[in-house]
């Protein structure tokens, strides 16, 4: 089993907490602002799309978020990683 098909069924449940995270720190409050910025200043006469917005925040979004919520999200993978391999290796060891 690789290690994807071990993280989909732990998906949900890592998105979950990375939004409760986000949305703790003020990460998500951060980028709505900066959202409401970029179109203030660039999209006065509605020629500015969704895809560009997207495109400028996303680099920025993505160094806004704080290294503890990272950190944490790791250990969370790395933690289901670990129980899924010894859940498997148990598995082959059963007769």
């Amino acid at each position: 089993m690789d290690q994807y098909t071990v993280l989909t069924g732990d998906r949900s449940k890592i998105k979950d907490l990375l939004c409760s995270r986000l949305t703790e720190c003020g990460w998500r409050d951060e980028v709505r602002l900066m959202c409401r910025t970029i179109l203030l200043e660039k999209g006065t006469n509605n020629s500015f799309t969704v895809e560009q917005l997207i495109t400028e925040v996303t680099p920025k979004a993505r160094t806004l978020v704080p290294d503890a919520v990272k950190k944490e999200l790791l250990m969370k993978i790395r933690t289901i990683l670990t129980e899924n391999e010894e859940e498997a290796d148990e598995a082959e060891d059963e007769p």
